[in-house]
């Protein structure tokens, strides 16, 4: 079954949040501003803006503070500057006309410097929740977006997990990214009746703490 669509980020963003058990696993994610913008560089020094509805990793933008220099990088162009006004200026030129969120930037493990995340698909039959898929999207070389169709490569979760944990971790990550998604399930159905279809983006960062970064019900 295909199910209820629901496109935009924030009101499936907000769901989670409102679970304690949930709510630590999503990275702080608000609606853009300048003004948040400029908060959350200060506060995280890199994060990811997204157009609230759409895919594909289309209108992704990372954002960058370091040593009073202020970056933005878009596919494979990085751009610098010297105050938080001339690169807000820019960035408003590449942006797509549509609402944006702003969410933490999270520091990736990665696989030869590569950053690697993870998709979770599950569907409803009449026997209930079912996993289609669990596999490791790892970014094209270059790329901070791991999208599939950005030229990122697909491999089995196991050996992604293998690959970017040691042995031992990645078994048990791979069982709390089951654990998480049952839960996620449980909140989300509760708030939005009659889906049928989800899938689930997560990161591993360096440390081993898993994130939801978002979540589609029109999973590709």
């Amino acid at each position: 079954m295909s199910g209820r669509q629901l496109a935009n980020k924030w009101l499936k963003t907000q769901a989670l949040l409102t679970d304690k058990r949930t709510r630590r696993h999503i990275p702080q994610t608000s609606m853009y501003s300048a003004a948040k913008l400029k908060h959350m560089l200060r506060k995280h020094r890199m994060v990811v803006i997204k157009p609230i509805r759409g895919g594909g990793g289309y209108g992704v933008i990372k954002v960058a503070y370091s040593g009073g220099i202020y970056s933005f990088t878009h596919m494979m162009d990085t751009k610098s500057f010297k105050s938080f006004e001339a690169m807000q200026r820019s960035l408003n030129r590449i942006k797509v006309r549509r609402p944006y969120l702003i969410q933490q930037g999270i520091q990736l493990a990665t696989i030869a410097g590569r950053p690697i995340d993870y998709r979770v698909k599950v569907a409803k039959s009449a026997r209930g929740w079912e996993y289609r898929a669990m596999v490791g999207r790892l970014a094209k070389p270059g790329l901070f977006v791991t999208n599939l169709c950005k030229g990122g490569t697909q491999l089995s979760a196991k050996e992604a997990l293998t690959r970017s944990l040691t042995k031992s971790s990645g078994k048990q990550q791979r069982h709390k990214m089951r654990e998480l998604t049952n839960l996620c399930i449980d909140i989300l159905e509760r708030r939005f009746p009659g889906l049928g279809r989800l899938g689930f983006d997560y990161g591993i960062d360096t440390q081993g703490r898993i994130w939801i970064f978002e979540v589609n019900t029109r999973p590709q």
